[in-house]
């Protein structure tokens, strides 16, 4: 996966200083070292953001359309568990014979697969991973395909590592303090009539993507927006509802038309929320953006962008992507402030849950 072409699954960072003036150095000198040399642990390292190979890092490699690009390399040897139950067969077949018993007691056969595994472990080809990003500097943004938390947390080290500060990652508690706003003080707040607001958790991650399939269906899905213009938004499925509480319970709707399925609406009864659903962002001109939104974790996943209309060089069409990359969390920072005014106001927001038990109770469903 990679930020040139196809879609794009990543994670959004606020980037808080300023990347030092020789922040490429900083990067060379930690640098993937050379597969030749690997042992049997795992390394990390940065190189180039043509390839996984992309060494040494220079001003030519680190760069691509005028924004910082490189990629955290992962390289790890791993035996084949099919290899290694076969490998351990043998030997153990082996003991079996020379000790003339029938069988090989525990110990035995775990010290058979740690001796396997010293062995088969230096012959194996490293495998390769890499954590791709690209830094948007006018924005202050940072966008990483670090889309799990093991991901998000390795490439944070070794961003501080190199750069000498910590990139932020975008969450609804951070998007809100960047609006200036605190979420501390909303409280609990459940969308089904049928459970109260002290049953619920604080979710506020989850309350904004159901408050924008609520917006899409009975408000049209319209926005105003300052930067893009009116702005239409959809949802579609796979779904998932998430009810946090005593233990998370999660259902997954998938075939078929779950956002109109009496599943969906039994989910919402029972005060679940939406943490995870195809998100569609449209604006004038027929562009559109489509992915699938993790709101919990603020995940974006196979993320569309709108096609080109003209033929551009690679690196003009790099440079293109990257601003309809910001275009899209212009679009969707903006929606999120809208929600936090009406969030955080309480006047406000009693009348909107009104209008979203009324939405849930009457919404129709088919099986």
């Amino acid at each position: 996966m990679s930020f040139e072409n196809g879609s794009i699954s990543f994670r959004i960072f606020h980037v808080p200083h300023q990347l030092p003036k020789d922040a490429v150095e900083r990067f060379a000198q930690r640098a993937a070292p050379p597969l030749k040399s690997m042992g049997a642990d795992p390394v990390h390292g940065w190189v180039g953001g043509r390839h996984l190979l992309d060494v040494p890092i220079t001003d030519e490699n680190a760069f691509f359309g005028g924004h910082l690009r490189l990629v955290l390399l992962k390289a790890e040897r791993k035996v084949p568990k099919s290899l290694v139950r076969a490998e351990c067969m043998l030997e153990e077949f082996a003991h079996m014979r020379l000790e003339k018993k029938p069988f090989v007691d525990r110990k035995t056969r775990s010290d058979i697969r740690k001796q396997v595994m010293a062995r088969l472990l230096p012959t194996m080809p490293p495998t390769l991973k890499g954590i791709p990003f690209v830094y948007d500097e006018r924005a202050s943004t940072l966008y990483a395909g670090a889309t799990s938390e093991n991901q998000t947390d390795a490439f944070r080290l070794n961003f501080r590592n190199a750069a000498g500060f910590d990139p932020i990652p975008l969450t609804a508690a951070t998007a809100a303090v960047q609006l200036g706003a605190g979420i501390g003080d909303w409280g609990k707040t459940s969308f089904s009539p049928e459970v109260p607001d002290s049953a619920m958790e604080e979710t506020p991650g989850l309350d904004f993507l159901t408050w924008l399939w609520f917006c899409s269906e009975a408000r049209e899905g319209l926005f105003d927006t300052k930067e893009h213009g009116r702005v239409a938004i959809m949802l579609e499925g796979p779904l998932l509802f998430t009810r946090v509480g005593e233990g998370a319970h999660e259902m997954s709707l998938r075939h078929g038309l779950p956002t109109i399925s009496a599943e969906a609406k039994t989910a919402l009864l029972s005060g679940k929320k939406l943490e995870r659903a195809k998100l569609i962002l449209a604006r004038s001109g027929d562009e559109n953006w489509s992915c699938s939104f993790d709101t919990d974790a603020f995940v974006f996943r196979g993320l569309k962008l709108p096609e080109s209309k003209e033929i551009l060089d690679a690196a003009s069409m790099f440079q293109e992507r990257v601003q309809k990359l910001g275009q899209f969390r212009e679009m969707l920072l903006e929606l999120f402030a809208q929600f936090v005014a009406e969030r955080g106001d309480p006047r406000r927001w009693a009348n909107t849950q009104k209008q979203i038990h009324r939405w849930v109770t009457d919404r129709t469903s088919k099986r």
